[in-house]
């Protein structure tokens, strides 16, 4: 596929330009699971009253949000009654309380339940207008001794672009602490908008129609979501972790704008990221740091001496406008690759913000856990094309094939040939930390002078990644495992006739830190950190067209701690 220089590299443009692969490793049958997305075990079925299910989140060692919605049977004010047991039959009750709920908050209930244990399991149910709530289950934060601690990692969550047979998939597991949403929960699309093709077929035709600006349309498109089984089951069967990306507001969101909000035509984006901001903190069983400052969500999470889990907004607070390819090319269409160069490793670009990297910065040094783990958005790892492809002299194809030849003979290539192979690469994702480089830097001396072991997640992509992270010197300073979206197409459609293993090879070969990638399957990851290793064990589903599906473990890779590892390598048996 050949790449135009001239076209603004979006999300989008990043998933046509990129394949990958099922098959680096077989599935075993031991990884496969047949299962129906009804919403099965904790929360399947709801009361009247408690139409959009309940959930947890933002655990600590003493204490959990506790979140429901209540239906109301006519306008005013509501009192509701929360319970928090030791028992699913809620019979041994430690905490309970009363609040009251609202048209203001759009009727959501949020509790901070305290006094609780650290590393236990808990039971809650709400109750209001004489209906109760579905059970839901929630744990604290592992203990200083625990011996390993296990992650539910989700992003780009869909809903007219399939069933949330992922979620379901994920509440069927029992032995997860915390779930990380890392963005994109909800779509702010009209209804005609992205992967709305078979939005009709199964019924699940965005609500409202409209694109998302003011605060009663993203509230109703959260209850949209919010009502889907599978969803309301995975939040019922663990506490969530959660941070906002892009769509939870609008496509390439940053810290003033958005590529997609025309001002003259929406009005000022300010009262629109209001808006969506607001509805985030009703809908979302997150804890605000700080209440005059609801859009500082970045936080920590020490799971015992393992984990200390830094939640990180590289979206909304700090982030200066994405750089685009096409604004280096001159009238007679020449580009200036230096001064791209120069600007894309600026000092002056942010992608997260001074504050946000100081804070940072004090929460690593003074960590003690064996793991420093950053739960964010978009890919942090390079992954740069060579330039004769982002300039459009050579395809992805051709040149990976150039690559093989010449390393099996290097007399089969010509001159033209050679300096394409030596060529620089360049990025060409720049919503990415790509765009943002300077930032990335710093992050990483960050992790070197304080000697840690640094894992970081993502999403973003709609696709699965592992890449080693290496600084501007070469320099090995962690890893990164990306996730597959929930339901949001990937970048299967961009080589419909090709073999995707073929592809994933193709891809490997082009970007040198890139160690593997799937992205023909949506999906989610299990990860499984202890004082000896992080394991990442990447889990889709076959499909999310039919409520009937497939679940399996497609590729398992991890990383040691210490100076001398900090690299992927393969699972040992």
């Amino acid at each position: 596929m050949q790449i135009k220089p001239a076209m603004p590299p979006g999300r989008r443009t990043f998933i046509r330009r990129m394949a990958a692969s099922t098959a680096l490793l077989g599935v075993s049958a031991a990884g496969l699971s047949s299962c129906t997305s009804t919403g099965g075990g904790m929360g399947e079925s709801g009361a009247p009253g408690f139409r959009h299910g309940v959930a947890s989140g933002d655990p600590l060692s003493d204490r959990v949000i506790l979140w429901t919605r209540v239906t109301p049977s006519q306008p005013g004010d509501i009192a509701v009654r929360w319970q928090v047991a030791t028992d699913s039959a809620m019979q041994q009750v430690i905490a309970q309380g009363s609040v009251t709920t609202s048209a203001q908050r759009d009727y959501t209930v949020k509790v901070d339940a305290t006094g609780l244990l650290a590393g236990h399991v808990y039971y809650y149910q709400f109750a209001a207008e004489g209906d109760k709530s579905v059970i839901g289950r929630t744990r604290t934060l592992a203990r200083a001794d625990a011996r390993q601690v296990r992650l539910a990692v989700f992003s780009c969550s869909n809903y007219p672009a399939g069933y949330f047979n992922v979620y379901a998939d994920a509440a069927r597991q029992d032995d997860i602490d915390a779930a990380l949403h890392i963005g994109d929960y909800i779509y702010e699309y009209e209804s005609t908008g992205y992967a709305c093709g078979n939005a009709e077929a199964l019924g699940r035709v965005s609500e409202p129609r409209e694109l998302l600006l003011r605060l009663e349309d993203y509230r109703r498109r959260y209850a949209q979501y919010r009502s889907d089984p599978d969803l309301q089951a995975v939040h019922a069967a663990m506490p969530f972790i959660t941070v906002w990306d892009d769509h939870e507001f609008a496509d390439d969101t940053w810290r003033d704008g958005s590529v997609d909000h025309k001002t003259a035509k929406y009005g000022p984006f300010e009262l629109r990221k209001l808006a969506a901001l607001t509805a985030y903190h009703e809908w979302m069983p997150i804890r605000v740091p700080d209440a005059a400052a609801p859009d500082r969500i970045y936080r920590s999470f020490d799971f015992g001496g393992i984990v200390s889990l830094h939640m990180l907004d590289t979206r909304l607070i700090g982030r200066d406008q994405q750089l685009m390819l096409s604004s280096y090319y001159d009238e007679h269409r020449r580009f200036d690759e230096e001064k791209y160069k120069q600007d894309v490793c600026s000092p002056r670009r942010q992608m997260i913000g001074r504050e946000q990297m100081a804070w940072l910065e004090g929460q690593v040094s003074r960590s003690s856990a064996r793991w420093q783990m950053l739960g964010q958005q978009v890919l942090m790892a390079r992954m740069e094309y060579p330039a004769a492809v982002v300039m459009g002299e050579c395809n992805s194809t051709d040149f990976a094939a150039l690559k093989r030849r010449a390393a099996a003979d290097p007399s089969c290539v010509n001159d033209k040939q050679k300096r394409w192979l030596s060529g620089a690469t360049l990025p060409c994702y720049l919503d990415s930390w790509d765009g943002y480089q300077a930032d990335r830097e710093q992050v990483f001396e960050m992790m070197r002078k304080h000697r840690k072991n640094m894992v970081v997640l993502a999403g973003d992509t709609h696709n699965a990644w592992a890449s080693d992270l290496r600084d501007a010197q070469g320099r090995q300073v962690g890893v990164e495992f990306a996730t597959a979206s929930v339901s949001s197409p990937g970048m299967e459609g961009a080589y419909p006739d090709r073999d995707p293993e073929d592809v994933a090879a193709m891809m490997v070969d082009l970007i040198e830190p890139l160690y593997y990638a799937q992205t023909s399957k949506r999906g989610y990851m299990i990860v499984t950190a202890s004082h000896a290793e992080v394991r990442c064990d990447w889990r889709f589903v076959d499909t999310v067209f039919k409520h009937e599906f497939t679940a399996t473990t497609d590729r398992s890779l991890r990383v040691l701690p210490g100076p001398g590892n900090r690299r992927i390598e393969e699972c040992r048996a």
